[in-house]
Formats: C-alpha cells, structure tokens, sequence
C-alpha cells in the first residue's frame, strides 16, 4: 500500500514555513496560509494518519450522524464521541437557566488554571449525563441549529420546501454522471446566525469518470492539527459510500482550503508529529450486505491494518 498523508505532511510543512500570523474568532491567533489544495489517491489505501493515531470511531459516527439529518448531540454521545459538545455545552452555560459555576471565558481559561478546568469538566460531564437522560432538556440544549446534517438532508427552500441534497446527489450520479451540478451545499447564508459553529466545510462535489467516483471539498476555515485530519478521513469514507450505492470504484478525494491554520497553541504538537515517520495507510472495509448509505451502522465500517503512532492532545478553540 501506499503513504496517502504525505499531502497533509507537507501542507504542515508550508504553513510553518510560509504561514502569516492572524489572530481569529477564538482570540487564540493562528499561523495561516490562504488557498490550498491536496489529493489523495482513495484506490491506493484510505487516507487516516499515522504519525498519530486518529479515532475512527469518531470518524464513523460523526458522518452517520450528518448522513441520518441529525442535528442533537444526544446520537454522538450515545457512541461516546464528544468532539461537538463545547458548542452545545457554551450554549447551556451562557443561557439564564444555567446555575453552576461561573464558566466565563471557559474556553482559554480553562487551560491556564487547572481548578477551573477541573469545574469546567465537571460540569460538562454533568451537561453530557443530562442530554442522554432528560428529552426535553436535549431538545433545547443539545441540538446546535441547521448544521450538516440539517443542510445535507433538510435544506429549507423559500416556499417552505425541503431538499434532501444526500438523495438528490446520489439520484445525479446514477442518472446523469456526467452533470457538473453534482454538489451538496452546506452554506446557507440565512442560517449561519443561528448555527452553533457555521460550516467550515461548505461545499462538495462529485466527478465520474471511467467508472470512478471522485469528490472535491471545498473548505473555508481549517483547523490543519484537529479538524483537518478528521475532514480527510470524513469526506474519503463518503466517497466510499456514495461509490457504493452508485456502483462505482473510487477515485481522488480533492481537499481544497480557503483559510488553512494552525492554532498558535498547536505549534510544539505539529513538531512532535513532524518528528514522526509515516507508515502505510490503512485499507476500508465496508460490509458487503450494505449498499444504501443511510442503511450503515457503526459495525459495517472499519478500518484494516492501522498501525498509528500514538495520538497527540491539544485544545479545542472554541
């Protein structure tokens, strides 16, 4: 098998070398380069890092969840993935029903003071236990606004419509592979106020060619050390789905970034896995009695011969 992620080694590489200093939303401050693309050949392995071990658990469930339309937190949870908590749970604290502890400027402070953190944890757990348990207390706290999954299956037209954008793209691949309109939005500009975290991964299309699926990401805002890693992973299992259903091979998942960063505070963790010696990617296993992408579970995916080096920690901005 081949090395897929030397791509995403060497976009690293750049932003080190020749990234600008920005501050951002978080107040954290990034190192960023603007406009920038990778390819990763999906017939020659699965592109899931080695240099550090990537959960693929959280991989599977997060795009099952966007897959099903789903907007709570609750389904995550109940797969033990925790990575959009911190939005639904900022809502809970700065709303007037919360009476805990002060959890002003959570975030950041948390970082520098370990009591805090400790409060911070607690009561997160707390918000966590609370979403599994209580409907009502989940339906208005758990679930983050049209995000993904909303746009993906929900999309709300003027005429108060709804788009099933998964469906229509499959339908496309099928009866008309060669349309340059195979694209799913996720960028509604009426309902970037009201999401908890605006898509950073606005747009993606789809490209057949000689009996082969390939997908193009365009994503506006990377977060190259956390998010990026997962959106590799996310959009080349996708494309192994739709492939699936549409009976195609697959092809190239084209990673295209508007605003590619690394958090300031991610720099001595980008060092470390720069340090790191690649190994072979990984191969996709999808169960065979499965066709239609809603019709997967957690069990009918998984990945063969992952052999990662350890993972690497770092905060979230938030």
């Amino acid at each position: 098998m081949a090395i897929l992620e030397a791509p995403y080694l060497q976009l690293i590489n750049d932003i080190l070398e020749k990234g600008h200093q920005k501050m951002d939303r978080t107040g954290t401050g990034t190192k960023s380069l603007f406009g920038y693309q990778m390819r990763f050949d999906l017939s020659q392995g699965f592109p899931l890092l080695t240099t550090k071990k990537i959960a693929f658990g959280l991989i599977k469930s997060e795009l099952l969840w966007f897959l099903r339309g789903d907007t709570n937190i609750r389904f995550l949870l109940q797969h033990k993935n925790h990575i959009w908590d911190e939005w639904a749970f900022k809502k809970w604290i700065e709303s007037d029903e919360y009476t805990g502890p002060d959890m002003t400027d959570f975030g950041r402070k948390s970082l520098i003071d370990t009591e805090f953190a400790s409060k911070y944890e607690e009561q997160k757990k707390l918000f966590c236990d609370r979403i599994l348990v209580d409907d009502e207390f989940s339906i208005k706290y758990g679930n983050l606004g049209d995000v993904y999954g909303a746009q993906w299956r929900h999309w709300k037209t003027r005429d108060g419509k709804i788009i099933d954008q998964i469906q229509d793209v499959i339908d496309g691949i099928r009866n008309t592979p060669d349309s340059r309109r195979l694209i799913v939005s996720a960028w509604n500009p009426e309902d970037v106020p009201t999401s908890a975290l605006p898509p950073c991964h606005t747009l993606f299309q789809f490209y057949v060619v000689d009996g082969k699926l390939s997908c193009q990401l365009y994503q506006r805002s990377a977060d190259v050390f956390l998010g990026v890693p997962f959106n590799i992973a996310s959009y080349a299992l996708l494309t192994h789905l739709i492939a699936r259903e549409t009976g195609l091979e697959v092809g190239e998942f084209v990673h295209t970034l508007g605003d590619a960063h690394i958090y300031n505070n991610h720099i001595e963790q980008i060092k470390e896995q720069l340090a790191r010696t690649p190994k072979d990617s990984p191969t996709l296993w999808l169960n065979p009695d499965k066709n239609s992408v809603f019709d997967f579970e957690m069990s009918d995916i998984k990945v063969k011969d992952y052999d990662p080096a350890p993972a690497i920690k770092a905060p979230v901005a938030v």
